[in-house]
């Protein structure tokens, strides 16, 4: 049974950072992209950031660009996502997934994990 498990969510002040981290099991995750969505309250979940096979293929969303670093271990079965700069606006349920492709639609992806909090107070 595939299960995605996220950590490191918290309240943090506007310019901070927080490291998330999502820890995969149950898949050979290393021949598949893992992403990253996030959900404010009444908006729709959007696509922040998503990596597959090395560091060198990983894609952002434009309102994260340059703030926020995917990256994932060796062993492909543990995702991080570095958040640096962090602004109000960021404040969100972020949630990991898993894809058989490079993907920004979060209909492309078939396993999620149950989310985890940040809050960025100004």
């Amino acid at each position: 049974q595939v299960q995605l498990v996220e950590s490191g969510g918290g309240l943090v002040q506007a310019g901070g950072s927080l490291r998330l981290s999502c820890t995969a099991s149950g898949r050979t995750f290393s021949s598949y992209a893992m992403g990253w969505f996030r959900q404010a309250p009444g908006k729709e979940r959007e696509f922040v950031a998503v990596i597959k096979w090395s560091i060198l293929d990983t894609y952002y969303a434009d309102s994260v660009k340059g703030r926020f670093t995917v990256s994932r271990d060796n062993a492909g079965n543990t995702v991080y996502l570095q958040m640096n700069s962090l602004k109000p606006e960021d404040t969100a349920v972020y949630y990991c997934a898993t894809a058989p492709k490079v993907a920004r639609s979060p209909t492309e992806y078939d396993y999620w994990g149950q989310g985890t909090q940040v809050t960025v107070s100004s």
